[in-house]
C-alpha cells in the first residue's frame, strides 16, 4: 500500500477526524466549525480524495491569529480550515509511525508518552554528572523560518511518495490571510495545524544526530534546545560551533542576544530554573512564571469584575489556573512560594466575597451564620465592628475575624452551586 493510500484510508480518515474534534479550536477562513465535520466529510469524502490522488488538491489560506508570549510579545499562529485541518491530522499520524521510532531519545516535544517532565529529569541527571555549564540555544523565529525545500529533502530521505510530498509542500505553501488579505509563505511553518510539530520535528531532528554524533549531552523539546558541558571554555567552543553548522546546513539563524552560556541557576529551561543542595540539583518555578501566576489570579480577581460574578464561577475559574500551573511545576520544590501564594490567594477571595455581600447587616448576617456553626465563639460586638467598619474593601478582609471565619477550610467546602477553593499548598503537596 502506497503512504498517501494509508493516508486516505478510512480508519486513518475517521481517527484523524476524531482527534480534530477533540481538540475543538476556532473556525479557519471558510468559518466552518469542528460540528459540522462529520456531515462534511460524509458528503464530499469521495471528492476531496480524489482531489487529493490527482495532486489537484488546493489547501485554502491559514487564517493569521496572535496570542500573547511570557515576555509580553505576540506569536503568531496560523489556524487552517478545519477541512484542512483532518487532512494534516491524517498526514500526521502516518509520519508520526514512521518517525518517532527514528527520533533522538534526547528530543522530548511533540512525542507521544514524552512530556516537559520528562525533560527536565534528563536535565537534572545531566547537572548530577557535573555538566554543569548550559549552553542555552534559542533559534530565532524558528516555526517561521524553516526552508520548504530543504525540509521536502529531509522527508524524501523516509518518505518516497510523490503524492505525499506533493501534498505535504501544498500545506507549506498555502498562505496567509492577514487583515482580509492573503500572503504567500515562501518560507516557514505556520503554527497552529496540527501537521508542524511533526514537520518541525523531522526538521530539527538533523541537529539532534549531530549533537549525538560530537558526543553531546542535550535536550530539546520543540525548539528549546539546553546543551551541557562541564566546562566555560567548552560551552563557549561549542556554542560558536552548532550556531554555525544550523547557519550552514539547516538555514537557521541562532539569536546572539538570546543564545548565551550560563550556569544552571541562571538558566530558564520550559518555565524550569534549577538549584543545587547537597550533592543533588532540583528544579523550580522560573520567577517569570511566578509573575505569570500572580498576575493571571489579578486578572480574574479584579474586584470590580470578580464580585459582579457568581461566586461558583470565580471558585471554578481560579481552581483551573491554580491546578493547571502545579501539575505542570509540580516535579519542581516551591513549598515556601506557594506557602505565600496561597496566603495571597485567600485574602483576595475574602475580598471579593466581603464586597459581594456589601451592605453592613449582609455582612454582619453572614459572618454571625459561619460563627456559630463552626462555634467559633466570636461576639456579637466582635462582628458588629466588622461588619461597619469604615474601612476600604481590602483593610477590612484583613482583619483577625474575617481570615479566622473565612478560613482555608471554609473557603473549600464545596456546594451544591458551587466547588470549594482550592488549596493551592495541599494540592501541590497531593501530588507530589
Amino acid at each position: 500500500m502506497k503512504l498517501i493510500e494509508q493516508i486516505l484510508s478510512q480508519s486513518n480518515l475517521k481517527e484523524a477526524i476524531r482527534r480534530v474534534k477533540i481538540n475543538k479550536g476556532a473556525p479557519g477562513v471558510d468559518k466552518r466549525m469542528v460540528e459540522e465535520l462529520d456531515s462534511y466529510f460524509r458528503k464530499h469524502q469521495a471528492e476531496i480524495k480524489d482531489a487529493i490522488m490527482k495532486m489537484k488538491y488546493r489547501p485554502q489560506a491559514v487564517r493569521r491569529v496572535y496570542i500573547p508570549k511570557a515576555n509580553g510579545k505576540k506569536r503568531p499562529l496560523g489556524i487552517p480550515t478545519v477541512v484542512d485541518r483532518v487532512v494534516q491530522q491524517a498526514i500526521a499520524q502516518v509520519l508520526m509511525r514512521i518517525y518517532d521510532p527514528h527520533f533522538s531519545e534526547h528530543s522530548y516535544g511533540f512525542r507521544p508518552n514524552r512530556s516537559a517532565h520528562d525533560a527536565i529529569e534528563q536535565v537534572l541527571e545531566y547537572l548530577d554528572d557535573g555538566y554543569q555549564w548550559v549552553i542555552d540555544l534559542d533559534i530565532e523565529k524558528y516555526f517561521d523560518t524553516v526552508n520548504h525545500d530543504k525540509l521536502i529533502s529531509i522527508i524524501r530521505e523516509r518518505v518516497n511518495d510523490k503524492t505525499t510530498l506533493h501534498l505535504i509542500r501544498s500545506f507549506l505553501k498555502a498562505g496567509i490571510m492577514e487583515d482580509g488579505l492573503v500572503k504567500p509563505n515562501k518560507i516557514g511553518v505556520p503554527q497552529g495545524g496540527p501537521l508542524s510539530p511533526i514537520l518541525s520535528n523531522i526538521y530539527l531532528d538533523k541537529m539532534d544526530r549531530e549533537l549525538e554524533q560530537r558526543g553531546l549531552r542535550f535536550v530539546r523539546y520543540a525548539d528549546d534546545c539546553n546543551i551541557f558541558v562541564k566546562s566555560e571554555k567548552s560551552a563557549n567552543r561549542v556554542m560558536k560551533s552548532i550556531s554555525s553548522w544550523l547557519e550552514r546546513k539547516l538555514f537557521l539563524k541562532v539569536n546572539a542576544t538570546k543564545t548565551k552560556v550560563v550556569r544552571p541557576t541562571k538558566s530558564n529551561f520550559l518555565g524550569f530554573t534549577f538549584w543545587k543542595t547537597g550533592e543533588h540539583w532540583h528544579a523550580r518555578p522560573g520567577d517569570d512564571r511566578k509573575s505569570k501566576l500572580y498576575n493571571k489570579i489579578r486578572e480574574l480577581l479584579c474586584r470590580r469584575k470578580a464580585a459582579a460574578q457568581p461566586l461558583s464561577l470565580v471558585f471554578t475559574k481560579v481552581n483551573q489556573v491554580v491546578r493547571g500551573w502545579i501539575n505542570y511545576f509540580k516535579i519542581g520544590g516551591m513549598k515556601y512560594f506557594l506557602f505565600k501564594f496561597s496566603q495571597w490567594l485567600r485574602h483576595k477571595i475574602r475580598v471579593v466575597i466581603i464586597k459581594q455581600w456589601k451592605l453592613p447587616r449582609r455582612i454582619y448576617t453572614n459572618l454571625m451564620r459561619i460563627n456559630k456553626a463552626l462555634k467559633c465563639n466570636f461576639s456579637d460586638e466582635d462582628i458588629h465592628k466588622v461588619a461597619n467598619t469604615r474601612l476600604g474593601w481590602y483593610k477590612r478582609s484583613t482583619g483577625h475575624v474575617v481570615n479566622f471565619l473565612l478560613s482555608p477550610k471554609v473557603l473549600g467546602i464545596s456546594k451544591a452551586d458551587r466547588p470549594g477553593l482550592v488549596d493551592p499548598l495541599e494540592y501541590y503537596l497531593s501530588r507530589r
